[in-house]
C-alpha cells in the first residue's frame, strides 16, 4: 500500500554469557557464550535457546548474563588505511 509505513522490531546485537555445572562434575562451572540478532527487552530467540537447553543438554543452567548493542545506522569512515606487504 502507498504510504503505509512499516516499522520492524528493533532488533539488537545481544550476548549472553551462559553458566551451566558440568554433568560429569556438578560442582564445576562451564562457561559458553552466545551471540545473535535478538528483540530487547524480550529476547525471544535467546529464550528459545534457553528452552533447547533446559530440554536437550544435560549440562543444568546456573546463570545467565546479558549484553545488548543497538546496531549501527550510519555510515562509518576510516580515518587511516595501512597497507602491509
Amino acid at each position: 500500500m502507498v504510504g503505509q509505513v512499516y516499522l520492524l522490531p528493533e532488533y539488537r546485537l545481544t550476548t549472553a554469557e551462559i553458566l551451566y555445572l558440568l554433568p560429569d562434575h556438578p560442582r564445576l562451572l562451564q562457561t559458553f557464550i552466545w551471540q545473535d540478532l535478538d528483540i530487547a527487552p524480550e529476547f525471544p530467540a535467546l529464550r528459545r535457546f534457553l528452552d533447547f537447553w533446559g530440554r536437550e543438554l544435560d549440562g543444568k543452567l546456573h546463570g545467565v548474563r546479558i549484553a545488548s548493542a543497538k546496531i549501527g545506522g550510519g555510515i562509518n569512515f576510516a580515518d587511516h588505511q595501512f597497507r602491509l606487504h
